[in-house]
């Protein structure tokens, strides 16, 4: 009777502290903590705009090489100035070779999800426009090895204009109004004229481990440019020689 007590008592102190450690475990794993979210960067932009081509090639770019990008969420949007006018049209603050390159870029970015791969065209398409070679814009389906039916037939369709006035009301949307571009946010809040200095803002809106890169960024005193020579300003009057109404236009491929 004794042993048979004693075996008893053994059972219910085992399983205390079973329950015991169990509890301790489950406490330990809910209250680990959780990953920090990625920064969203959102760069407001028209193609054929220099400022927006030198930021895009020479400053953007550096996310993909010095490991910003694995702490970013990276949005591109390319309507800029453009305006929406009567009958579904809308006007290019460059041009009409601006109204197709937006609607071919956002094609791009439709077509292929991954930034990866509409980042590198994207790249490719605004360092000709720095040449002052934008009309060689379609050798960057060769060079990169991409079909061109991917665009041409999101542009033919239609689906690239609908998708342009998607971008539309996204950047009309913007609050406060973009004033000029490029129009650079992080998490919501507009660079204005310092947004060369985007990756600063990054670094100082990431919650986690920082990369590497952070650690090299000081922050600079009377860094900040002036914008009227970075920026092409929203309400700049679109010459009639220069203004364009964005149809239902084809692009002929030739590569």
């Amino acid at each position: 009777m004794a042993a048979t007590a004693r075996l008893l008592l053994f059972l219910v102190v085992s399983f205390l502290a079973s329950s015991s450690a169990s509890s301790r475990v489950a406490i330990s794993t809910s209250s680990s903590p959780a990953s920090p979210r990625n920064v969203s960067l959102a760069l407001y932009y028209e193609t054929l705009c220099p400022y927006c081509s030198n930021f895009i090639v020479n400053h953007l770019s550096k996310i993909f090489h010095d490991g910003l990008i694995s702490i970013v969420d990276l949005d591109l949007i390319p309507y800029g100035n453009a305006r929406l006018g009567s009958n579904s049209t809308i006007s290019c603050q460059h041009g009409p070779n601006e109204c197709l390159l937006n609607t071919v870029e956002a094609c791009a970015i439709n077509a292929w999800p991954d930034l990866s791969i509409h980042f590198n065209f994207i790249y490719c398409v605004e360092q000709l426009v720095l040449e002052h070679k934008y009309t060689e814009w379609e050798s960057c389906f060769s060079k990169l090895g991409l079909d061109s039916n991917a665009v041409s037939n999101c542009y033919d369709s239609g689906h690239g204009k609908e998708l342009e006035f998607q971008y539309a009301e996204q950047t009309d949307s913007l609050q406060p109004p973009h004033r000029y571009v490029p129009w650079v946010v992080v998490d919501g809040k507009p660079l204005y004229e310092d947004y060369e200095n985007f990756e600063t803002y990054i670094c100082k809106a990431y919650h986690g481990e920082p990369p590497e890169t952070c650690l090299g960024l000081l922050p600079k005193k009377d860094h900040k440019m002036k914008a009227d020579d970075h920026v092409s300003y929203a309400d700049e009057l679109i010459s009639s020689s220069v203004a364009a109404v964005h149809g239902d236009a084809k692009i002929d491929m030739v590569v």
